[in-house]
Parts: structure tokens; C-alpha cells; sequence
């Protein structure tokens, strides 16, 4: 399982056998040595949704107006798809966006993707495509981001996955290139 340090963004994987059925864990950051906790819940799909506690519950805590971690060379668009956001209800229902980077911000204004949602945040998840995956951060959002109705700081997405963000729901799909 692939999660990140909250406090300094490095990718660290996880082996399944060495948290067996605990659902939190915590990991020590080998680039910045400092703790993480993240939560563990299984999905039937082998979606695994990680969410590191909230900043108020976190010593040291960040906040919205922290810079984000540097960009990770492994952050790459498949090579043989398109990945694309479809807005599956919301005021933008309806629309499509291709994804030209594999780092992007959603947002209402100021973002890669702006949505014309007024529950979304200005800058108000992240999203890291790494081939086959998406990393999806919640950005200290006030409304929160929310998989299979849940609210969550991070989740994987694979192909054909929804999330919602204010009162859009977003479905991620990986196309085969034409």
C-alpha cells in the first residue's frame, strides 16, 4: 500500500502483512523522521482509503497556507491512457477534463481544474496521477472530500472510482489512447 509522510509529502509503501488487521498504523518518515498515522479501511473494490488524522489532532500540524511538497519525480500520466474527470452531478454536471499533468489542484478559483461549485474550497483537493492510480488529498477543505460517502484526508483511486467535493461528484476514468 502506497501512503505519504503528512508533514514533509515523501511516498513510503507499506507491506499489508505488517499491519495485518489494524486499522491505524503508524510509520516513521525516512526523509524528514517525523511519525504519521494513517487509518486503514478495506473496500470491497481493493480500494483502500488512508486517512491521516486531522491537522487539530496532529502535533506540529499544518495548515491550508503551507506550501505543498515538492512535486515527486514518479508522478507520471499513463503512457497508454487519458485520464479523465467526468463531473457526474453538481452545477458543472455534464463536463469533462482531461488531465495534461500528472499533479493537479481542484478548486473553485485559482486551481488547475476550477469548478463552479460554491461548497468547494478555493484550492481544495489535490490529485497525483502514478500510472495506474490517483492519489486524492484532501486540502484542509472546509467541506471536506468525501469517498463512498465518507469524508477522507487521502484516498487511492483506481479507473472507474467516484469521489465527491462540495456537491459534485467526480468519476475518475483511465481511456485508452486513441
Amino acid at each position: 500500500m502506497q501512503t505519504e509522510c503528512i508533514h514533509c509529502g515523501a511516498e513510503h509503501s507499506l507491506k499489508d502483512g505488517e499491519f495485518g488487521s489494524h486499522v491505524k498504523v503508524q510509520f516513521r518518515c525516512s526523509r524528514c523522521g517525523k511519525s504519521t498515522v494513517v487509518e486503514i479501511k478495506r473496500r470491497v473494490n481493493s480500494t483502500v482509503v488512508m486517512s491521516p488524522l486531522p491537522t487539530f489532532a496532529r502535533a506540529a500540524g499544518t495548515s491550508s497556507n503551507s506550501p505543498l511538497p515538492p512535486v515527486d519525480p514518479s508522478l507520471r500520466l499513463p503512457a497508454g491512457a487519458d485520464v479523465i474527470l467526468s463531473i457526474v452531478s453538481g452545477p458543472s454536471q455534464g463536463t469533462s477534463h482531461k488531465l495534461t499533468k500528472p499533479r493537479i489542484i481542484l478548486g473553485r478559483q485559482g486551481a488547475d481544474i476550477a469548478l463552479d461549485d460554491p461548497e468547494i474550497s478555493r484550492h481544495h483537493c489535490l490529485l497525483e496521477v502514478r500510472d495506474t492510480y490517483i492519489n486524492l488529498k484532501d486540502m484542509d477543505s472546509t467541506n471536506g472530500t468525501f469517498f463512498d460517502e465518507e469524508r477522507v484526508r487521502a484516498a487511492m483511486l483506481q479507473n472507474d472510482t467516484e469521489f465527491r467535493i462540495g456537491g459534485s461528484l467526480i468519476r475518475v476514468n483511465f481511456q485508452p489512447k486513441k
